[in-house]
């Protein structure tokens, strides 16, 4: 399987997650990291690059800090100009059907105030139902989501587990068969 993993991280240089799991994913000879920023820093997406990308790739990973419950701003213009009508979906738009697509995500937020009756109110289950329902539009399988939480509390050892934990998900996790 030919996992890429797209990074959006609008700062990457000053941050410690993100940062310290593109750094393991590039201990890793058989995973494509592909950082949008650092490819787009004009924010001009070579959108036929990024379609030949995606073709030659099994399963793709979205990597990026959650804030304002969203991806950055440039991820979602990737998402508007690279996933277009007539190759990601409608008539003859199946270039993407039966990819696997997920998302890693780094939160400021407890995993606690990611329920029902915690502060967000929400879980991220539920919070990243558009990724989700893009995957579903173009015929995608989804993955069930990573994430590390409460990035302002975060310990050296549970930074460390998280990255052998981040390896471990994207190459093993399955499609989920049940959506709440």
């Amino acid at each position: 399987m030919k996992i890429l993993v797209i990074i959006t991280h609008p700062n990457m240089e000053n941050s410690r997650i993100n940062k310290a799991w593109r750094d393991e994913l590039q201990t890793q000879k058989d995973i494509t990291i592909h950082e949008l920023y650092a490819t787009y820093p004009d924010g001009k997406i070579d959108v036929a690059n990024e379609q030949k990308l995606i073709e030659s790739h099994d399963r793709i990973i979205l990597q990026y800090p959650f804030y304002w419950y969203n991806t950055p701003p440039l991820l979602k213009k990737w998402m508007d100009d690279v996933l277009q009508y007539g190759w990601a979906y409608g008539p003859d738009g199946s270039k993407i059907a039966g990819k696997e697509f997920g998302v890693a995500i780094s939160t400021y937020g407890t995993a606690e105030s990611y329920q029902p009756t915690g502060f967000n109110r929400f879980t991220l289950q539920e919070l990243l139902r558009p990724i989700e329902a893009s995957a579903h539009f173009i015929s995608a399988e989804y993955l069930p989501h990573f994430s590390l939480n409460d990035s302002s509390n975060l310990t050296d050892e549970r930074l460390a587990q998280s990255k052998i934990d981040y390896i471990q998900h994207i190459r093993s996790v399955k499609p989920s068969l049940v959506h709440s």
